[in-house]
């Protein structure tokens, strides 16, 4: 490492970086060809997709979902059931509710335009720090410091900031901002984005193919791999239930989960609560003759995992029950969560 000089040099590394994205930059459905005018709800719509989503799963689902809804009106106009059905299996399902929140506000706020300024932009539903000023950036060219995982990454390495996350994050921010240009700001941070996702990735960086390695101070110093410093997870809590499936003439019925909470708001199977107790038939929705199944269903969300016992019943008519009677033949039409899909998949094959 050359003791005369600082690393990185701020000043050398938009160009350098900018060049590399012109010859490499990744072609998405999403993204402005090279001339073309990036489309405001475009963006804004694969940003709040690709949160916790990988580029690969978000694909299809964008195609589908602007074939539908493609635009602000169209969106904000949209009934929130479809919404969140069309979502089914992104997870995180407030964002599909902030979509169409976001929407509406565009549609009545603001004319139906999105607007540029990045603090206007973090007033709409949904729009934290990040998502605001990647549109700021990548739809309208504002200059904005645009900090994702892949871009949390590359700064680490670049500064070689060791303090661990998510502390660090503080000191990523201001040194990203250091290094983030006037000009081309919408693509100097898919540039980031795209050098985290393809060459400076998690494990095994290909330092050897990066345009930043001589600006690098962690590459310099030998410890690409060691960061960012991550901290030790905490082991989540795990909690038990039971999904409740209820039969009568090829159809099954479902709920509509409560508007606030976890899958707020999703067609889903009927289930009890969600806590430390072992599952059981208390919760279930009606009187019937209930039979566990020999199975379970297990999933993690973000703060604790589940597993779900399986009881089943039918063959009576069950006028009481609250909630939808929907074709077990066409089940995939419902949206269900993936928790559920999981237990209807496993009912249907017959597992326990």
């Amino acid at each position: 490492m050359d003791a005369t000089r600082s690393y990185p040099d701020a000043a050398a590394i938009s160009a350098l970086l900018l060049a590399w994205y012109d010859r490499h930059r990744r072609v998405l459905p999403w993204r402005a060809l090279p001339g073309e005018t990036a489309d405001p709800y475009r963006v804004w719509l694969s940003e709040v997709m690709l949160q916790q989503t990988t580029v690969a799963a978000v694909r299809p689902r964008f195609a589908a979902w602007v074939a539908r809804w493609p635009d602000f009106a169209s969106l904000a106009a949209a009934e929130e059931a479809e919404v969140m059905a069309a979502w089914a299996g992104l997870g995180y399902y407030a964002r599909a509710r902030n979509l169409v929140a976001a929407a509406k506000a565009v549609v009545a706020d603001h004319g139906g335009v999105f607007p540029q300024d990045e603090a206007v932009l973090r007033t709409l539903p949904g729009l934290g720090a990040y998502t605001a000023a990647a549109v700021a950036a990548i739809a309208f060219g504002r200059r904005a410091v645009v900090v994702d995982a892949n871009v949390e990454r590359v700064v680490a390495r670049l500064f070689a900031i060791r303090q661990p996350l998510p502390q660090a994050r503080v000191a990523i921010r201001a040194a990203a901002d250091t290094i983030t240009p006037d000009a081309r700001a919408g693509d100097f941070a898919q540039a980031m984005m795209d050098l985290g996702s393809a060459i400076c990735t998690p494990k095994k960086p290909s330092c050897l193919l990066c345009p930043l390695a001589a600006e690098c101070r962690a590459r310099h110093e030998g410890s690409p791999d060691a960061l960012p410093v991550k901290a030790a997870k905490k082991a989540k809590p795990q909690r038990h239930g039971t999904i409740f499936w209820l039969e009568r003439d090829g159809a099954v019925l479902l709920v509509t989960r409560p508007g606030k909470g976890l899958l707020g708001g999703m067609r889903a199977l009927p289930t009890g609560p969600w806590s430390d107790a072992p599952p059981g038939l208390a919760d279930a929705p009606v009187t019937a003759d209930w039979q566990m199944r020999n199975a379970t269903v297990a999933h993690g969300f973000t703060h604790f995992d589940i597993e779900l016992a399986l009881a089943v019943a039918g063959g009576q008519a069950h006028q009481a029950a609250e909630g939808e009677w929907w074709p077990i033949a066409e089940l995939d039409r419902a949206g269900l969560p993936t928790l559920f899909a999981k237990a209807a998949a496993a009912i249907m094959r017959k597992d326990g």
